[in-house]
């Protein structure tokens, strides 16, 4: 994939020759002068004949990325919401994805512009890759949520995630719940059968509206007096939307063997592929992407070993908010009892997918009746995957029903209200 960055994001990026070209917030000095970490990188060159960490020009253009955004959306948003205004220019755009932008009279430029790109299929594309990549998606069901949930609650920690998001509000106190589920609703959507490669699709229109909304995310953060680009980058940058996309696959793949779920490496490859083409959807225009298992985690290691946990009261709202959102003191009955089950696996999941010495500095709930549950049917779900390995007609009979439950699962969770990944709202501070 290939980016082209503005004078302006460049010139930012190259000037930033201190602390290995990273803003300041990634600790890249400091984890370079920490001996016990030479060892192993000296270790893993020896045993492996690679290193720990990214090569290094992998490692120049994942820096100067943190300074890159997405400039065709950026101009869409600017030239079409800022002409037209935020109610018509939505319209506008949900007119283009409903029925082709072919169907309006004269659309703005920035506006061709951006479906041009958009609807066209880069030439690396496997179509085989990316329908497998959304199989794996449905066959995990509601197991995606949980653990790309908690998984994400590890990088909450770092102000250069937190700080967007608890200026937006969305994944704050009692919005928690509500901008989850809305991102759930994306994770069904974009990976229905054809739901990428499939014109005027529902994954497809979904992918839109998310990437214009993270547009107007980054214009508003990036000029609020909180944000400090020279210590975090871009607003939702290309590399942190890069590490977006490794926590939908090698993250998540790993992760729920901890439960049972049976994910190959074979897999885990058609996820990296089908992953870098949801992101070519979203926006995402970095040089380097992962092509190998090895290479991601190679990045996924670098990001932990270089994090600074900056976050302060930003991460612990947002991370305390989590498990808590799915308490239901408030309802009676099926609901109620739906509502313990419910936050009992979170508070697990949030235990499971964090780092202990992470988790510990927060206010989480108990995390082990939901643990005590997850072990009690380990053996289940590792026969039913088993079976699943081996047995096509299983194999099809066990999408559906996980299809069939993270819909259901959804739905109720929804209790009638609707995703509609709202953007053009101002903040909340």
């Amino acid at each position: 994939m290939s980016t082209s960055l503005s004078p302006e994001t460049s010139a930012d990026a190259v000037s930033a020759t201190a602390n290995g070209g990273f803003p300041s917030a990634v600790t890249y000095d400091a984890a370079l002068g920490r001996p016990w970490l030479n060892r192993v990188r000296g270790l893993s060159r020896r045993l492996t004949g690679t290193d720990l960490f990214p090569e290094p020009e992998h490692l120049a253009t994942f820096a100067e990325e943190m300074f890159a955004t997405d400039a065709v959306a950026e101009r869409f948003v600017g030239e079409v919401y800022g002409s037209l205004g935020g109610e018509q220019a939505r319209a506008l755009l949900d007119e283009a994805l409903t029925n082709g932008i072919d169907s309006l009279d004269n659309p703005p430029p920035a506006m061709v512009e951006l479906f041009a790109e958009f609807e066209e299929v880069p030439g690396w594309v496997d179509p085989d890759l990316i329908a497998q990549g959304e199989q794996i998606w449905r066959r995990w069901g509601t197991a995606l949520f949980s653990v790309a949930g908690g998984e994400t609650l590890e990088m909450y920690t770092e102000a250069a995630v937190a700080k967007p998001l608890s200026l937006a509000g969305g994944y704050a106190g009692d919005n928690a719940l509500r901008r989850f589920l809305e991102t759930a609703k994306f994770w069904i959507d974009t990976s229905q059968p054809g739901a990428l490669l499939t014109p005027g699709s529902a994954g497809r229109a979904t992918a839109m509206r998310v990437r214009v909304m993270h547009v107007w995310v980054r214009r508003t953060v990036a000029e609020h007096p909180e944000w400090d680009r020279e210590r975090w980058g871009a607003p939702i940058s290309q590399s942190y939307q890069l590490l977006t996309l490794m926590g939908g696959s090698v993250v998540p793949a790993m992760a729920l063997w901890l439960t049972g779920i049976q994910t190959t490496p074979r897999e885990i490859r058609a996820l990296l592929h089908y992953q870098r083409y949801l992101g070519h959807l979203l926006g995402v225009r970095t040089t380097w992407y992962p092509s190998t298992i090895s290479e991601a985690l190679r990045l996924l290691a670098f990001v932990n070993l270089t994090r600074s946990y900056d976050a302060g009261k930003d991460g612990a709202e947002l991370i305390e908010s989590f498990p808590a959102a799915f308490t239901t003191d408030d309802a009676t009955g099926l609901a109620k009892l739906r509502g313990k089950y419910n936050a009992a696996m979170y508070a697990a999941y949030s235990s499971i997918y964090m780092f202990p010495w992470t988790r510990r500095k927060y206010d989480m709930p108990n995390p082990l009746p939901g643990i005590a549950l997850i072990l009690l049917r380990y053996p289940l779900v590792f026969t039913v995957e088993t079976l699943r390995r081996i047995s096509p007609a299983f194999s099809r009979w066990h999408e559906k029903l996980m299809c069939r439950h993270r819909e259901n699962w959804h739905r109720m969770q929804m209790a009638g209200r609707s995703a509609d990944f709202a953007h053009g709202k101002g903040l909340r501070r």
